[in-house]
Formats: structure tokens, C-alpha cells, sequence
């Protein structure tokens, strides 16, 4: 299981910079930057009442991930035991606008 440092701070499943989903899917088959994936898990956090719906007690986290051309693919889950996920946006209203820092091209 691995651990999600996150930036996104409006989505759903960020609690203070870690992300508490526990399976995140990282997109982005053919991907040669790390702007080209994206963190298909994204919620958006829609108003201050919602709550996380995991277990932040723990931050281990399945990574699934199908961009075939990063180094840590190992068919369709990340190897590393920590990636990064952020955002270039203000205000992230997209899984499109989320990316996976970690990627590294093949």
C-alpha cells in the first residue's frame, strides 16, 4: 500500500495535504509529461459539510495506474510506496486539471 501526498486542497479526499481515498486511479495511458495524467479519483469537495468517505486513520492507498508509459507502472498499479498529486489550478474543478508529480516518462 502506498501514501498520496496531495495539493489538490478542494478535493474530497484531502485531509491536510495526504489523500485518504483508499484507491486512487492515476490516468494518462500514453502520457510524456506529468501535465498529461490525471488523478481520476478527484471529487470535487462541494461544500464545507462534506466529509471524506475513508478511513483517514491510515493513509495507505491502492494506486491504480494505467499510463502505460511511466517507469513505475507495473501493469495496472504504481510501484512506489509514495507519489505526489497536485494541481496547477486555483481552484480545481476537474480530474482533467489534477496530475501525478511522480510520473517519470519510459
Amino acid at each position: 500500500m502506498s501514501s498520496i501526498n496531495c495539493n489538490v486542497n478542494n478535493c474530497g479526499h484531502n485531509d491536510s495535504g495526504m489523500c485518504y481515498a483508499n484507491k486512487i486511479s492515476i490516468n494518462g495511458k500514453k502520457s510524456r509529461t506529468s501535465t498529461h495524467t490525471c488523478c481520476n479519483t478527484f471529487v470535487e469537495q462541494s461544500n464545507e459539510s462534506f466529509t471524506n468517505n475513508a478511513d483517514n486513520s491510515s493513509n495507505n492507498t491502492l494506486i491504480g495506474c494505467n499510463v502505460k508509459s511511466c517507469v513505475n507502472n507495473a501493469g495496472t498499479v504504481c510501484v512506489l510506496s509514495n507519489i505526489g498529486v497536485t494541481t496547477s489550478a486555483p481552484i480545481t474543478n476537474a480530474a482533467s486539471e489534477t496530475y501525478c508529480s511522480s510520473f517519470k516518462c519510459k
